[in-house]
Order: C-alpha cells, then structure tokens, then sequence
C-alpha cells in the first residue's frame, strides 16, 4: 500500500472527510469563548480551541472505531469503514489516536494550569465514551459532555476559573447532543438492536420522537436562563428562536422515523448551533457599536 493510500484511510479514520462532528463540537466551544470573554476572546485561545478541536475530534473517531471494530462490520452504514474492513490494524489506530491526542494536549500547554488539568478529564471522556455503549442506556449523555467539554476549558483559559454558569451551559449541550446523536441513534436502531449495543433511539422506543423534542425544549431553556444571567440582548434571543424553529423543522423530518430523513435532521444540527452562535455574535457586536456611540 502506498503512502498517499495509507493516507486516505487515516483521513477515512478519523472522519475528516465528514466534518459534521468537527461542528458539533466547535459550536458550543464558541459559545462558551465568546460569552466567558464578554464577545472579546482572546484570538490566540480561539485558534488553540478550533485546531484542538479538529484533533481531539479525529481522535475520538479513531478510538470509536477502535472501540466498534468488532461491531461495525455488521451495521450497513459503518461496516466499509477502514477498521471494520481491515484495513488499519489495531495497533496503528492506537498509535493513531495517541499521537492525535498529544498533538491536541501540547497545543494548550500555553494555557493556564486550571485549563490544562480540565483537559485530561477532556481526554478521558473522549477515550471512554465509546466504551459506554456496552453497558449505558443512553451514551449520548455521555457524548454530550465529551463533545461539550470545550464549555469549562473555555471559561478557565480565558478566565482562569469555571463558573457554575459554565457548568449550566455544559447541561445545555448535553440534552442537544442527546437530541440530535438519538437522531443519527434511529438510522442505525435495527442493527443495533441485532448486535447488542446500547443507544437512546433503542432506550427511549416509541417515545424516541417525543424525547428528541423534550431535549431540545431543555437545551434552549436553559440557554434562555444563561442569557438572562449574563443579561444577554434581543439578538440573543433571535438566535435562540431561529434555532427553535430549525428543532421544529427536524420533527418534521423526524416523526416518521424514515432512515434518510433522520440523518439528515441529525446532520441539519450544524445549523442549530450556527443559530445560537450567530445571535450571540450579534448580541456583542450590537454592544460594542453602541459603546462606540456613547464613546463618539
């Protein structure tokens, strides 16, 4: 095999052809740095944050895959990826996941020690979380704090401690990653249920649809109190609707339980957290232009 081959089922691995997660994971990190920052983060922890979050992302795929290898071959959607098809060996992705891992950890050795201690709980959390599917009813929860655990490290690089707002936005997350990984959970249902792993969509059976809507409702209405507290404008608000009216577009994609339309809800979330993102931009940029005013 040659090395460009090689290369290729590396990218396939780590899934950067498919940046959705790379998405799912960047969002909330940029809630947390604008909104810890007051809409003025520091832009060197911003570029440490966005690279450390494509890295720890293709790590977590690797160790997923890794994790599945015996499951994967038999899932239709899972089973020519480059593990379940033998064609990386277990050694090379843990080698792959180590090396991916350490790059991530010596880009924030820069930051103060509280962020740098939060990231071998990050660490872990990326490394167990594929593991949770043997014996918890609902991993997603698990997912929700791995793939939001930008939230605490944000707040302490950029202020040197976590507020309990912090660990409030951090629960936020955790009921939308249940929200939309239950969506991506109901295209795989039936092969899960052949070969015994544990999801929410199987968890939550005939009210799956019902629980997808209830997480939604809680994610939004706990970043209403957080904006309330932080006392967040109209903006902010806009970009919370925005996003409640994209959760009502995935029921309609949803209610049937159609395979497709459920990947493609769960794919759609980029632009739930691009929603909420969005108005917090706002909201600071409108700040900003009318402290220049008062200051003019």
């Amino acid at each position: 095999m040659t090395l460009k081959e090689r290369l290729d089922l590396y990218e396939k691995l780590m899934r950067l052809d498919k940046p959705i997660g790379i998405l799912l994971l960047a969002w909330p990190t940029l809630w947390a740095l604008w909104i810890s920052s007051a809409g003025q983060p520091n832009w060197i922890i911003v570029w440490i944050f966005m690279l450390g979050t494509v890295l720890m992302r293709s790590a977590g795929c690797v160790i997923n895959d890794y994790a599945d290898r015996n499951f994967d071959p038999h899932v239709e959607r899972t089973r020519n990826r480059p593990m379940a098809a033998g064609l990386v060996g277990n050694k090379e992705a843990l080698a792959l996941f180590a090396a991916l891992s350490l790059c991530a950890f010596l880009l924030i050795l820069r930051l103060n020690r509280l962020t740098i201690l939060l990231s071998f709980a990050a660490l872990f959390l990326a490394a167990s979380y594929p593991f949770t599917k043997r014996f918890f009813a609902i991993p997603q929860a698990i997912l929700g704090i791995a793939f939001g655990f930008g939230i605490p490290m944000s707040f302490a690089a950029q202020t040197g401690q976590v507020p309990a707002m912090a660990w409030l936005m951090l629960l936020a997350n955790i009921f939308w990653a249940i929200a939309y990984d239950t969506e991506y959970a109901m295209v795989d249902r039936e092969d899960d249920l052949k070969i015994g792993i544990k999801t929410s969509a199987i968890t939550f059976g005939q009210y799956d649809v019902l629980a997808v809507l209830a997480c939604y409702g809680l994610t939004l209405a706990i970043l209403a109190a957080i904006g309330g507290w932080f006392r967040l404008g109209l903006f902010y608000y806009a970009g919370l609707a925005v996003a409640l009216g994209i959760a009502v577009y995935h029921y309609t994609l949803i209610r049937q339980r159609e395979r497709d339309k459920c990947f493609r809800a769960f794919t759609h979330n980029n632009w739930f957290g691009a929603a909420i993102f969005g108005g917090i931009l706002l909201n600071y940029w409108q700040a900003s232009l009318f402290a220049m005013r008062g200051f003019f």
